[in-house]
């Protein structure tokens, strides 16, 4: 799989191909073959940056390594008033559990709504305080101290501290990867995305869901999206009637959900 690393390696090894040609083979290699590296680079960059499932920056746990028909469901940005309670009392009366990534500020005022979260048997994991659109321009240092300002509220409200972090909007980079080891935490992401965000059309939105899952897959919805909480009962009565099982993510992963 390529990550940073390799391609920046890839990179500074076709520049130096180009410049024994032109410098010392004498060849006379065009100026614009000296765009190759960077065009090597951007592309692949702006991918691996982009989709989480690449591991390019920070490997994060997308799916569950299983044959097993087991899946996950996860909602992000979260709590919030409108759509948080009802898609909290679909899963209760489903019995179905689940991970919620949460943004500090929507904890605010909404610490009944984590609580509740918690008692009810689901996961609570870290989606920064802020959910900025320019987080990810932000240094690791400023990264880590905005995900542990929705630690804090976390730990206030329900005396957890979470370790599984989900990046805002799935992108990744150097500094937030140095962020992540700082702050010990573990990297989750999805192989499952909804697109809930920007659906109109419930059928759609279900079709799209449904045609991708496979054993171990973990599935990226919002509980800030009514046509979620729209279409969640038929979601999960067909995920069933596959024959999947849905377990909540820690289990599923193996892995630790609180520090």
């Amino acid at each position: 799989m390529l990550n940073n690393r390799i391609v920046n390696i890839i990179a500074v090894i076709t520049l130096l191909v180009l410049l024994f040609l032109d410098k010392v083979m004498a060849y006379g290699i065009s100026f614009w073959w000296y765009s190759l590296p960077v065009l090597i680079f951007l592309p692949v960059t702006v991918y691996g940056a982009m989709n989480i499932e690449s591991g390019f920056f920070l490997k994060a746990f997308c799916e569950a390594s299983t044959t097993e028909k087991v899946v996950a469901l996860s909602f992000d940005d979260g709590p919030q008033e409108a759509y948080t309670p009802q898609i909290l009392d679909i899963l209760h009366r489903e019995q179905v559990p689940a991970a919620f990534f949460c943004i500090g500020k929507n904890i605010r005022g909404n610490e009944y709504l984590l609580k509740r979260i918690y008692e009810e048997g689901h996961v609570i994991g870290n989606h920064t305080y802020s959910h900025h659109f320019w987080f990810d321009m932000k240094l690791s240092g400023n990264m880590l101290k905005d995900m542990q300002e929705m630690d804090a509220l976390t730990v206030n409200a329900t005396g957890l501290h979470p370790r599984l972090f989900r990046p805002p909007y799935g992108v990744t980079n150097p500094n937030l990867a140095r962020a992540v080891k700082a702050g010990n935490y573990l990297p989750v992401g999805w192989n499952i995305r909804s697109l809930d965000t920007v659906a109109k059309d419930e059928t759609a939105l279900l079709h799209r869901i449904m045609q991708q899952l496979k054993p171990g897959a973990v599935i990226l919805l919002h509980d800030t999206c009514k046509i979620t909480a729209d279409i969640l009962p038929q979601l999960i009565r067909g995920i069933r009637e596959k024959g999947y099982r849905l377990e909540r993510i820690d289990k599923m992963l193996n892995v630790r959900a609180y520090v």
